[in-house]
């Protein structure tokens, strides 16, 4: 083992690289991507200029480091958006919207038409008909008041 670490090539490198990028592409984190490029790095010094395998190592580890903190950092300050917050959450989607209850509300418990279906709903007693609003959700029931 130490003798192929001592005689590491650019070309090691850079094969290390693709298949940490393999890796990534097969078990994707943004994690083996970053450890891919600093391998890419390390391979790319050694063909402009000639670098005992210690410091190799050691480049690799502190460039994999360093890489890996910038884009924590980079991704804590500029979190993901979406234009649809809600997409697979279909209760919470409701939240705001009016429906009409299907079913009376009796002892809290009724349905009501919501979208394409029906929903089970708990809220005030209140007859069939009644236009209600959705204000939460329990699990797969909604929550609403009159409207």
């Amino acid at each position: 083992m130490i003798n192929f670490v001592s005689s590491l090539q650019w070309w090691h490198w850079w094969i290390a690289a693709a298949l940490l990028g393999i890796v990534e592409a097969m078990i994707p984190g943004a994690v083996a991507i970053w450890f891919a490029a600093a391998a890419a790095v390390v391979g790319a010094l050694l063909l402009v200029i000639p670098v005992p395998w210690q410091l190799q190592l050691v480049l690799f580890g502190a460039l994999s480091i360093g890489a890996l903190a910038c884009w924590r950092y980079w991704k804590r300050n500029h979190p993901e958006t979406s234009d649809q917050p809600r997409l697979n959450q279909r209760g919470a989607q409701y939240i705001g919207q009016v429906c009409v209850l299907s079913e009376p509300i009796v002892q809290g418990s009724g349905k009501a038409r919501v979208g394409d279906g029906y929903w089970k709903v708990r809220g005030p007693d209140l007859p069939a008909g009644t236009a209600v609003r959705v204000k939460a959700v329990e699990g797969v029931v909604l929550v609403v008041e009159a409207s």
